[in-house]
């Protein structure tokens, strides 16, 4: 398998993707030799929202792992969060000639234009863990998103004794977890008529967002009781945030993800719990997805992947 180490440059923006004149991203760092590649297999392209976030570099894992395995080709393009670089590495695809695209999208709506220029190329693609909200994709793999934010809440709020004052941390803005999560929340609490979301701001899935915008919740409302956080990085920034505040233990913080240092908060007990997503077994399916439709062959067009609950029942078992 290869991991390509440098993209083509972009070719000129077509009225489909007049989006930006930023250059793209740069490539992954790869970890396996460029000579190791067979070259009958298809050349796959993989676009990841970022690789700032241990849930999407254990993403990116399982698709080098699974395309080294296969022994085929694949350029990894690291977004960093940028939805008009994501843009101009989708365009360095289409100058490639990848056969494949997997799209992990930054934006759900930004994105679509790119996938219209794929379509348009003859380009095939798939999505990972986030949608594109238009143009043509043939299969998605991801968490059902409105079910692990249902699990998050009534976990937290089950942990809150079914009563108190909760704020929450959202993700992106546009991201697709973020939308589906939040309706999850909206869910949930409508069957706990004694919990009180007294604030909810984006932290943008990041822990050191995460930290100052739980410090500032804090301080606007010192008698919160819970944290419900669209993932665990925001999470973790929160307990930074009491930490600091020496209120660490009297607020309930609950995460979504299953990250390593998630798994070692909820040990601690620092962490009610973590909804566990399966980030590299995502991006592992992805490129077996990848390898069947360029062969001709279908792929589910829907395909969700499970979430488990790590407390402190199980956490053991995770470490």
């Amino acid at each position: 398998m290869r991991i390509n180490k440098t993209l083509a440059a972009a070719l000129a923006m077509t009225s489909a993707l007049a989006l930006s004149a930023c250059s793209g991203g740069d490539p992954a760092p790869g970890t396996v030799d460029d000579t190791a590649a067979g070259a009958d297999g298809p050349v796959i392209g993989f676009s990841i929202s970022t690789l700032q976030n241990p849930f999407f570099v254990s993403m990116e894992e399982g698709v080098t792992e699974a395309a080294e395995a296969a022994g085929i080709e694949v350029t990894v393009a690291d977004a960093s969060d940028d939805a008009s670089q994501q843009a101009n590495d989708i365009l360095n695809f289409i100058s490639q000639g990848v056969d494949v695209a997997i799209l992990n999208p930054t934006d759900g709506d930004a994105i679509i234009s790119s996938v219209e220029a794929l379509n348009e190329a003859g380009i095939p693609v798939i999505t990972v863990d986030r949608r594109a909200n238009g143009g043509e994709v043939l299969g998605h793999l991801g968490t059902d998103n409105v079910i692990a934010g249902e699990i998050a809440a009534e976990t937290l709020f089950e942990a809150m004794g079914g009563e108190g004052k909760v704020a929450i941390l959202e993700g992106v803005p546009g991201a697709s977890p973020t939308i589906d999560r939040g309706q999850g929340f909206e869910n949930v609490l409508a069957d706990y008529p004694d919990i009180e979301v007294v604030g909810s701001q984006t932290a943008n899935f990041q822990r050191s967002e995460g930290l100052s915008v739980a410090q500032n919740m804090l301080q606007a409302n010192p008698d919160i009781t819970g944290f419900l956080a669209m993932n665990d990085e925001m999470a973790l920034g929160a307990i930074e945030a009491m930490r600091s505040a020496n209120m660490l233990g009297e607020v309930k913080v609950i995460g979504i993800d299953g990250g390593a240092d998630a798994v070692a908060a909820v040990e601690a007990g620092e962490l009610v719990a973590t909804i566990a997503q399966q980030s590299k077994l995502m991006g592992s399916m992805s490129v077996e997805d990848a390898i069947k439709v360029a062969a001709g062959e279908t792929v589910p067009e829907d395909q969700p992947v499970d979430v488990i609950v790590i407390d402190e029942s199980n956490v053991a078992e995770y470490l």
